[in-house]
């Protein structure tokens, strides 16, 4: 049987898909900067250096510019730290004015600089598709309040998202704000695979699924610990850093070897994973329902552990870092469209077996 109620929503639908992939295509970016070392290749929001264009050299800028750039990154930490003390974090607050490292302003490099600055860019592009998405939702407010709303939603948590995205550059990094940053792009991602899902051109009712709500559960299981997951590996990224710091590039081989716990976790936790999606995979296959999708997040899966153990034992190329980091994000997107298709199902009624 087939619902019409989302009939016609075939543009929406292709759009939205696409605003989608683009904001994948942001957080490959996002760790390539992160990679790089460029997260403070730009020290000020919205411009670089004060500029719409970045510059190319150090002679472009005053002698102490470092110096302008600090206190200016001071001024808005300042105004962030009213924020938590207005919702009860003091301590985090006083943490972060009496931290000497965010004080710390880079040297200028201009490669950093125009790495930054291309992942702008793409940001005001993404921005910019999130805005037109909401705009072409405005003709579904009488017949599909659902997607409405939920474009307004992504629309108003990609500004919130902008707006931390200064705050992270402010606190020159701080490690819990490139969490947090981090965990709002899902948020934004699970938004947008809403939106793709039920702005289908139509949908099939599914056929009753035994132990539906056994295997949703275990789903709701997988995605929590997939994005447990990756918030160990921003940790493990934080560890990384301090790696570097202390070895430079020249010493890529042996920053695995710096590393502490979180990366003994992070590594140890990714069996917890595979053998949750491999339980799943065996649960949907046995019915012939979903299979397509349990098998590319399967898919998925290995890929991102194959790039872990490239990371682990092949010297931490930096290709693998942000493609890791991709894979993760990829996989509780494909989670969520998942479960999204069965809840769409009906559970089989015990009584007509």
């Amino acid at each position: 049987m087939i619902k019409n109620h989302n009939a016609g929503t075939g543009l929406y639908g292709r759009f939205s898909l696409i605003t989608l992939i683009s904001v994948y295509l942001l957080i490959l970016v996002g760790g390539i900067v992160r990679t790089t070392g460029s997260g403070m290749g730009c020290p000020d929001w919205p411009k670089c250096f004060d500029q719409w264009v970045p510059p190319t050299s150090e002679a472009d800028l005053p002698e102490n510019y470092r110096q302008i750039y600090s206190d200016y990154r001071m001024e808005k930490n300042i105004r962030f730290a009213r924020y938590l003390n207005f919702f009860g974090m003091e301590d985090t607050a006083n943490e972060l004015l009496n931290d000497e490292s965010v004080k710390a302003e880079r040297p200028f490099n201009r490669y950093n600089t125009w790495i930054e600055y291309i992942n702008r860019l793409i940001g005001a592009l993404i921005g910019l598709f999130i805005l037109m998405t909401f705009v072409f939702s405005l003709k579904y407010f009488r017949r599909d309040r659902t997607i409405f709303y939920a474009s307004l939603a992504t629309l108003v948590l990609v500004i919130f998202q902008g707006w931390i995205g200064s705050i992270v550059v402010s606190t020159n990094l701080v490690p819990w704000m490139v969490t947090l940053h981090m965990l709002l792009a899902i948020v934004i991602v699970f938004l947008l695979v809403f939106l793709v899902f039920r702005s289908r051109e139509y949908q099939r009712e599914q056929e009753p699924l035994n132990n539906r709500n056994m295997i949703i559960t275990l789903l709701i299981v997988a995605m929590m610990t997939m994005i447990a997951q990756i918030i160990l590996g921003t940790q493990v990224r934080e560890g990384i850093d301090v790696a570097v710091s202390e070895l430079g590039e020249s010493g890529r081989a042996n920053w695995i070897g710096e590393l502490g716990t979180e990366f003994f976790i992070h590594r140890s936790f990714s069996w917890v994973i595979v053998i949750v999606h491999g339980v799943l995979l065996y649960m949907i296959f046995r019915q012939n329902r979903s299979r397509r999708m349990i098998s590319w997040i399967v898919t998925v899966i290995l890929l991102s552990v194959a790039t872990g153990v490239i990371m682990a034992y092949a010297g931490m190329p930096a290709f693998a870092q942000p493609l890791h980091l991709l894979l993760g994000t990829v996989i509780v997107g494909l989670q969520f469209y998942l479960f999204l298709q069965l809840k769409n199902t009906k559970a089989v009624n015990p009584a007509v077996l």
